[in-house]
């Protein structure tokens, strides 16, 4: 009797883990167009780091994305109007806006062991050169204040206003932080991801021509 019910049992559990299995989807990879590829070609394509890995429209997608986006603000002048309430400091209309956005703790902005003198010596050289190009300072938004303990004493940072930065420039979480740059007639280069400061002295270059 009692063998009986030890087989009967195991039985149960062999099948409770073949449903189990059965329901469990299996990943599908996508271009930056949505159409689906194989698993290795798709880890082939993001080895390149010429493009992103982020989420797709269903949590057992995941989708190639471009790092870089142009596109224009029709209307600056309001954009930067709430920046100011924000930052409590008013702003030149007449020089590019840099924004680098920090969209909340992730395993790429979270897994850094760089000290907070590198940190800091890292953006000291990144504001200077920024300020050769454009006579100005990045602003510092982030979308979740989780992740920035780092910056302590090095960066000041400041709540994205009404989620309007992320909504305009930032569709998905990407990976670290990213930045946009914005010239004074609204036209910008987005860059998604973690970069290094010739990418984001790059842009500014360019959109100030």
């Amino acid at each position: 009797m009692k063998r009986n019910l030890f087989l009967l049992f195991i039985g149960i559990l062999i099948s409770l883990s073949s449903s189990s299995q059965t329901r469990k989807k299996k990943t599908k990879y996508f271009d930056v167009n949505y159409v689906e590829i194989s698993k290795s070609k798709f880890r082939k394509i993001r080895a390149t780091n010429r493009l992103l890995d982020i989420p797709g429209d269903s949590a057992h997608h995941r989708k190639l994305s471009l790092r870089e986006k142009r596109g224009k603000v029709n209307d600056r002048a309001s954009l930067e109007l709430l920046l100011e309430n924000e930052i409590n400091k008013e702003l030149d209309s007449t020089k590019p806006l840099v924004i680098i956005f920090h969209p909340g703790k992730d395993a790429c902005n979270s897994s850094s062991s760089a000290s907070k003198e590198r940190i800091k010596y890292w953006f000291d050289v990144l504001e200077d050169g920024v300020y050769q190009l454009a006579k100005t300072k990045p602003i510092y938004i982030y979308k979740e204040k989780e992740g920035l303990e780092k910056y302590h004493g090095i960066l000041t940072w400041h709540k994205d206003p009404d989620q309007t930065i992320e909504r305009l420039f930032f569709e998905h979480h990407y990976p670290c932080s990213s930045f946009v740059v914005i010239s004074k007639d609204g036209d910008y280069i987005s860059f998604f991801g973690e970069f290094g400061k010739k990418y984001l002295w790059g842009a500014i270059d360019y959109i100030t021509k």
